[in-house]
């Protein structure tokens, strides 16, 4: 399976006579697609009939969520010095970035209002937005917060560890409670915001070396078949 390899423009560090000036998360320069796959459907069982019978089952099976995206990927980059223009002074190549990715179905976010996701407030109109009302793959379903997150920063924001509904998204030991591949989910007041912390080349679901895994959600309900375009933003430690 192809890995998602995005080159990404970074903060930039900014001082004048005003004082100092912490970047906010920036977007990214490109997110070049790898293939996407899909799980498939499970051969049925079978169950010879006898007239006359009565047969107890026990029925496993499964389905494929119509409410979630994923992606994984790596990052590459640096943390640049540059003037208004853009032109570099200096910069600092980064082999294992730390940070967080962010996605949003918004092109602009408003960073200075950035906050956990508020359920109370926004957790009905999102999953109606989505479609997703009483689904068991649900938002407050998947971002259950019982895995604790990290603490992090959004430009000066600090979240403290646990502080914001989060969810560990599985790693090579199929397991989302050890800590790995946290996402958080985050509103700027307006638009949400799913919030993936770097990791360093490990092990992910597929067994193979990643920096991200996260989930966005996405409407395939009663056969919808239109995409949502998700813009994506970093901030590099």
């Amino acid at each position: 399976m192809n890995r998602i390899n995005a080159f990404l423009l970074l903060a930039i560090l900014t001082v004048s006579s005003f004082g100092f000036v912490l970047a906010d998360p920036n977007g990214v320069l490109t997110a070049t697609p790898g293939a996407s796959t899909r799980g498939a459907a499970d051969i049925a069982a079978n169950h010879s009939a006898t007239a006359g019978n009565v047969t107890e089952l026990t029925i496993v099976g499964n389905s494929i969520t119509q409410s979630w995206q994923g992606y994984f990927g790596n990052v590459s980059g640096a943390i640049k010095l540059t003037d208004a223009s853009g032109n570099p002074m200096y910069n600092w190549s980064l082999a294992s970035p730390s940070g967080e990715v962010f996605a949003s179905t918004a092109n602009s976010i408003t960073w200075a209002s950035i906050a956990c996701f508020d359920w109370a407030t926004y957790g009905a109109a999102l999953e109606t937005t989505f479609n997703i009302d009483d689904s068991a793959d649900g938002v407050n379903e998947t971002f259950t917060g019982a895995n604790s997150h990290a603490a992090f920063y959004v430009g000066s924001e600090e979240f403290t560890a646990g502080e914001c509904m989060s969810t560990d998204i599985f790693d090579s030991a199929e397991t989302s409670t050890d800590g790995n591949f946290e996402e958080v989910l985050l509103h700027d007041g307006t638009t949400t915001v799913f919030a993936s912390l770097l990791e360093n080349d490990m092990s992910g679901f597929d067994s193979i070396s990643h920096d991200f895994e996260m989930l966005v959600l996405e409407d395939g309900h009663a056969g919808d078949v239109a995409t949502t375009p998700y813009f994506f933003y970093i901030e590099l430690e």
